[in-house]
């Protein structure tokens, strides 16, 4: 019986209906579900490419772990912990960082910015050298020569390269009692742009400087840091060499990922994902009364039909079952037709790039298999549920003469 109800579900379907209105209802339905599921589709894997896209931002802009100090900025004992890096076979490079909040002036401009003091290792860990469109990278022969983000080098209009046109930055002291001179407020240096690399959001208003630079304005000792930036040989022991360097290296040292580095950025990645997630399926969960529309027209155009066949015996319950076969029909369909259609689309998105999200960035598309489970789980569970329920009503239309 259940295999007669899912043939004559399957006719209901594909053969001619007894109106036009109601084969036009009825692929109206399958191209409704064909939309929003390739719309869902769609967005999802964009989401995927963004995530992928970012993901390459942070490789080059942080590093896999960074070792800070929770007993003060200053890391104590530099050569124990550089002795516990080297003696670890996971470790390839690590990098020592100091970070400070500076103002810098040239001629007559002047912005805030952050001075990160690096070693001549530090491009090992974050290769932000490979990403300098203008300009070079500093040599490290000089502590004056630095590295400016592109958007403050704009603001301040500073030539780059040149070797005469210096800008100044000043260093807050710290420290009490009466200021007499100008000398009593701030350490001040002046400095020479090599190069200009993006920001990307993360590393905005940023200058990259010889370490050397950031230890004589702070008045600190050699092989001072804020912290270690490490590379590891393989990222994905992350969470292991962690924990090994915590047991080595004992309290008063923080270490995160590069993931909990960017806990804040990579929650609203997360949280938008999950809007546009909710968005759509709810999207798909109003597409679905088209379907329940379909069923409803299709029992009241087939109720003589119906009717007849409960005279010859057929159970009301598998008379349900067309019904409810129908709306499955309609609803596999029409994941089946969005699906190949989404999957075209980014296809067309990753071979053209012909949408982009500004003049020179195009809408990242990633196809991942889990875009498709999420997508078809959506669409099946609002169908079946919508076409179990409209299903279970034919029996009123049946009996109504």
């Amino acid at each position: 019986m259940k295999n007669i109800a899912f043939y004559i579900a399957s006719r209901y379907l594909l053969s001619k209906k007894g109106s036009t209105a109601v084969t036009f209802i009825t692929w109206l339905a399958v191209g409704a579900m064909t939309v929003a599921v390739t719309a869902m589709f769609v967005i999802i894997s964009v989401f995927s490419g963004l995530e992928d896209l970012n993901k390459d931002l942070i490789s080059n802009l942080h590093a896999d772990l960074t070792l800070k100090s929770t007993a003060g900025k200053t890391l104590k004992d530099f050569n124990k912990i550089s002795a516990a890096l080297k003696s670890n076979k996971e470790v390839t490079h690590f990098s020592r960082v100091i970070e400070e909040k500076v103002y810098i002036s040239y001629n007559g401009k002047g912005d805030i910015a952050y001075l990160r003091g690096v070693d001549s290792a530090y491009t090992q860990v974050n290769p932000i050298n490979k990403d300098v469109f203008y300009g070079s990278y500093p040599s490290f022969k000089y502590s004056n020569e630095v590295l400016m983000e592109n958007s403050l080098d704009n603001r301040l209009s500073v030539p780059v390269p040149s070797s005469t046109a210096y800008a100044t930055i000043f260093m807050p002291k710290a420290g009490t009692g009466i200021i007499n001179k100008e000398e009593d407020i701030y350490h001040k240096k002046d400095i020479l742009v090599t190069g200009v690399f993006p920001g990307k959001d993360q590393l905005d208003n940023y200058i990259i400087s010889p370490i050397e630079l950031t230890e004589e304005l702070l008045n600190l000792p050699e092989n001072s840091a804020y912290q270690i930036v490490i590379k590891l040989r393989n990222p994905e022991n992350t969470a292991s060499v962690k924990q090994q360097l915590l047991s080595a290296l004992g309290k008063n040292i923080e270490i995160k990922t590069k993931e909990e580095e960017n806990a804040a950025f990579w929650k609203m990645i997360n949280t938008e994902k999950l809007f546009i997630y909710l968005i759509f399926a709810l999207v798909i969960f109003i597409t679905t009364f088209n379907l329940a529309g379909a069923i409803i027209i299709l029992q009241l155009d087939k109720k003589e039909q119906a009717k007849s066949l409960i005279s010859l015996g057929f159970p009301l319950s598998h008379l349900r079952q067309i019904y409810f076969y129908t709306g499955i029909l309609i609803v596999v369909l029409g994941i089946i037709s969005g699906l190949i259609l989404g999957t075209a689309l980014c296809y067309f998105q990753q071979y053209t790039e012909f949408f982009k999200a500004n003049e020179t960035l195009p809408f990242p598309v990633k196809i991942v298999g889990k875009n498709y489970f999420t997508v078809s789980l959506t669409a099946a569970l609002f169908g079946f549920g919508i076409s179990w329920v409209f299903s279970k009503i034919s029996r009123e239309y049946i009996t109504k003469s």
